[in-house]
């Protein structure tokens, strides 16, 4: 895949999972397993405790290359890719086309349309796609914005179609997340209890890191830190929990000395232009809260604070800048497993 794929779907998931791992001290009856592999323009690692200690990073591959062959919008032959292509709709061959596409509307609702899967034209317009373009015209924002919004999909369980044929789907805000999903998933049918799933930064954490006997610690990075250099806000202890930091640390464009996010806001058409700097979201599935994520960024923090009192299942950090400096909010679902570094407290 090329950086195009890259761009859209490594969604600045910027949980660094941090897996206590030390291979030259693994107890002979732990049976620690550890997958790595590239997939979506990015990686992914796995730890995992096997008693049979089977290795399954060929399954995983198998499976991802399936989830692209639905999902993957650079790919010219994939499900997504004919579907954006056709004027009406089309008929799913795979598996993996129809739970994002469910998960997205679900979102898509609660969230009063801020996370919105056919934003896609808009992402591309301001250059996060195929094409780097200059600063685009409020003329030409307005007029895709007519085939921009979630109501001009339609779907049922064999079929997606579209009731404005420009309409286009993009799961950018929610791949990592849904690819991620499908790996615990299969790992879980083997009989699989206790592993790290990541994938570009997002996964799940399920049961505990039987090398510690405790709940695997992850890292948040800190909204400071560089590509080169990267260093953590805070760190969470999960079990049995999904994780996923939207942010706009890296991925932006400069624009006449301007820089623009590349987190667009579908209601205005314009990057998302907010004092919320990143969005970490712990919950169930990893494919709801990368959704989450991409539509808190898209609120700002002060709607997204509301928003968390009618979603008690989402566990949710937010860090954002203040005049004062940086600041950070938490749920109380998952202060009790945060350890936030002292230079910000909890609000």
């Amino acid at each position: 895949m090329d950086n195009r794929w890259k761009n859209s779907l490594y969604s600045l998931i910027l949980v660094s999972a941090v897996a206590l791992v030390w291979w030259w001290r693994q107890p002979s009856n732990i049976n620690m397993m550890k997958i790595e592999g590239e997939t979506m323009a990015t990686t992914y690692h796995i730890t995992y405790f096997d008693a049979e200690q089977r290795n399954f990073k060929k399954d995983v591959d198998s499976l991802l290359i399936l989830v692209n062959q639905s999902i993957n919008n650079y790919n010219t032959t994939s499900e997504v890719t004919r579907f954006n292509k056709s004027n009406s709709g089309f008929r799913f061959e795979l598996p993996y086309l129809l739970p994002p596409i469910k998960v997205a509307e679900q979102v898509f609702s609660q969230s009063q349309g801020a996370f919105d899967p056919t934003v896609m034209p808009l992402v591309n317009l301001w250059g996060f796609g195929s094409q780097k373009i200059t600063r685009p015209d409020s003329a030409k924002i307005d007029s895709i914005k007519r085939f921009i919004g979630f109501e001009k999909i339609k779907y049922n369980s064999d079929s997606v179609w579209k009731l404005d044929t420009r309409a286009q789907l993009d799961f950018g805000g929610i791949g990592q997340g849904y690819g991620a999903d499908v790996i615990t998933d299969f790992l879980k049918s083997q009989g699989i209890k206790n592993m790290l799933v990541e994938l570009g930064g997002e996964g799940m954490a399920c049961g505990i890191n039987l090398q510690s006997g405790k709940p695997w610690e992850l890292g948040i990075l800190d909204p400071n830190a560089t590509p080169e250099q990267q260093f953590f806000k805070a760190f969470i202890s999960l079990s049995d929990k999904s994780f996923t930091t939207s942010g706009n640390y890296f991925n932006y464009r400069e624009i006449d000395g301007k820089k623009y996010s590349h987190t667009i806001d579908p209601v205005t058409g314009f990057p998302a232009t907010r004092a919320l700097l990143s969005a970490s979201i712990f919950t169930e599935n990893a494919t709801t809260a990368d959704a989450w994520g991409t539509a808190m960024m898209v609120l700002g923090h002060e709607k997204a604070i509301e928003l968390c009192k009618n979603h008690p299942e989402l566990g949710v950090f937010l860090i954002y800048s203040t005049p004062d400096g940086i600041a950070t909010f938490a749920t109380d679902n998952i202060k009790q497993y945060l350890t936030i570094n002292p230079s910000s407290g909890l609000q």
